[in-house]
């Protein structure tokens, strides 16, 4: 078996599996409880925390749980709407943003707030003097993502954290999701970035739980009332299996952090070289560094993504299509079509995202059967 789908989600590590097994049976304890079966659990929750703000150089007070990325996105677009809305009511993001970013707005625009969305060009990139074009006085927050997860694109946070240093009340969120621990943290974690969202299952943690930064001195209205949980930011009773095996995951995921992404890569480099060979095959990540170093989109001419995605599948090779599959309203939601990619090609658009657990055999493997999947569909067209 080969999985190549690794930007979907991503196998708990065996070390981290055991520590959410073992917190599971030895901390029954609710933290918020006042016996000292709640005390332990507290003190459990304070340490992770502790070990995460550690890793992302950030302080202790500005990370926050949730249940994963699509609650973080949420918190902070409709935090910002709700704790500002008397200041503006005018909403930036990208037309490449993931769906609990983009959704999010839209429901936002649905109730009042007004939506501007800002271009990319043919590399899925953010014009950055584009979006600078739509800032106004009443603008309350920016949102982009620091890597697509359809085509790996690196967003240019750096050069948008440059130009909202002039906007100094802005809110600025990054969905980093997808960079982190496979882009380096200085290239999307700037000092003017007030908010940043994270999901364990990225990195080998379980699922539903992840963090947000939250930067000092920012506000944000809760998503979630209740027991005042989180700071009385985040209410509902905290899930310390999840948060302490996240943070080992995150731990052990950010261990040689610099040889991860060199390694995938070498692999995404051997599968780009490889493909281009294919007259028929169109490639939507570029080999440079302005793409992410595990994600490899590309499209088989005539073949619906959906189509090679299950006969790879067959082959016991795991992949996955891109939001561009086969409805039109998701194509004309997808980071293809703000490429100008044609709807017909993006329809055949499937995505191989790396891990460090992936090999240069699994893409040798990988290239066969692929291979005889083009003499396939070849004849059959």
């Amino acid at each position: 078996m080969i999985y190549f789908d690794n930007s979907a989600t991503t196998a708990i590590y065996p070390q981290v599996l055991d520590t959410y097994v073992k917190t599971s049976q030895r901390i029954i304890g609710n933290p918020s409880s006042l016996h000292d079966l709640g005390t332990q659990a507290g003190r459990l929750l304070e340490k992770a925390r502790e070990q995460i703000a550690e890793l992302m150089h950030v302080k202790t007070s500005e990370i926050f749980f949730t249940s994963g990325g699509t609650e973080g996105d949420n918190w902070v677009l409709k935090g910002t709407a709700l704790e500002k809305k008397q200041f503006g009511r005018h909403i930036i993001i990208s037309n490449v943003e993931h769906p609990a970013v983009s959704e999010t707005a839209e429901q936002l625009a649905e109730n009042g707030f007004e939506l501007s969305i800002a271009p990319v060009d043919e590399n899925g990139r953010v014009k950055v003097d584009e979006l600078a074009k739509l800032i106004r006085k009443d603008t309350i927050l920016v949102s982009v993502m620091a890597v697509n997860n359809e085509v790996g694109t690196i967003q240019p946070i750096q050069e948008i954290s440059e130009c909202l240093e002039a906007y100094p009340t802005i809110h600025f969120h990054v969905d980093a999701v997808q960079a982190i621990g496979k882009v380096n943290q200085e290239q999307w974690l700037t000092d003017r970035v007030d908010f940043a969202t994270f999901s364990a299952h990225k990195f080998h943690g379980p699922r539903g739980v992840g963090f947000i930064y939250w930067k000092h001195g920012r506000k944000l209205e809760p998503l979630l009332n209740g027991g005042g949980q989180e700071m009385n930011h985040r209410s509902g009773t905290e899930n310390v299996a999840g948060i302490v095996s996240m943070a080992k995951a995150l731990r052990l995921y950010m261990d040689k952090r610099n040889e991860k992404p060199e390694h995938t890569a070498i692999i995404r480099r051997y599968l780009l070289e490889a493909l281009q060979e294919y007259s028929n095959v169109a490639i939507f990540s570029k080999d440079t560094t302005a793409f992410a170093p595990h994600i490899l989109c590309f499209a088989l001419k005539g073949v619906r993504g959906e189509v090679l995605v299950h006969a790879l599948e067959e082959k016991q090779i795991y992949t996955s299509t891109t939001s561009a599959c086969s409805s039109r309203k998701k194509i004309a939601s997808s980071t293809l079509h703000a490429m100008k990619v044609p709807d017909s090609l993006a329809t055949s658009a499937i995505r191989v995202s790396l891990d460090e657990s992936n090999t240069i055999a699994e893409a040798e493997q990988f290239m066969i059967i692929f291979n005889q999947l083009y003499k396939k569909f070849s004849i059959l067209n």
